[in-house]
């Protein structure tokens, strides 16, 4: 059985998947950042005790040098659903797989900060922004398998 056959594409599928992992990504960060401008309380979150995004939302570590990290979350997000189109997976230049390896570690890097906040400085955890963290340690062990992997047929 071939590659096509077996996979459905010779991307196979880790390519598919993390553009699915960015798209919900971009969802999630861009209701965050609505949420963010329009100081929003509709978080579907209790505001009380250790679950309390309104909390997490709103505490001094909710910007990174007066950006909010609800907009860098969805920049990376659409940085990273740009970077996971098809033809950017086929592409014979090491620059797009390069940029995506590096763009997601930074990622991991900035979730890993923001977990260190919600967790030692603010004393809360918001569950959108949970989620946000999830999807992106999900697209960095995507990223790394398909790394790792040999080259699929083309």
């Amino acid at each position: 059985m071939s590659t096509t056959t077996a996979r459905g594409s010779s991307l196979g599928v880790i390519p598919w998947l993390t553009l699915a992992v960015s798209a919900a990504g971009v969802l999630v960060s861009a209701y965050l950042t609505y949420e963010h401008f329009t100081a929003g309380t509709t978080l579907a979150c209790p505001e009380t005790g250790v679950v309390n995004c309104f909390k997490v939302t709103s505490s001094q570590y909710s910007k990174l040098f007066g950006v909010p990290v609800a907009l860098l979350g969805l920049l990376f997000f659409l940085g990273m659903l740009a970077l996971s189109l098809p033809p950017l997976w086929r592409t014979a230049s090491p620059w797009p797989g390069r940029l995506r390896l590096a763009g997601v570690a930074v990622g991991v890097v900035m979730v890993c900060y923001l977990i260190w906040a919600e967790l030692f400085r603010i004393n809360a955890i918001c569950l959108w922004c949970t989620v946000v963290h999830a999807l992106t340690l999900i697209l960095f062990g995507l990223i790394v398998i398909r790394v790792a992997l040999p080259p699929l047929d083309d």
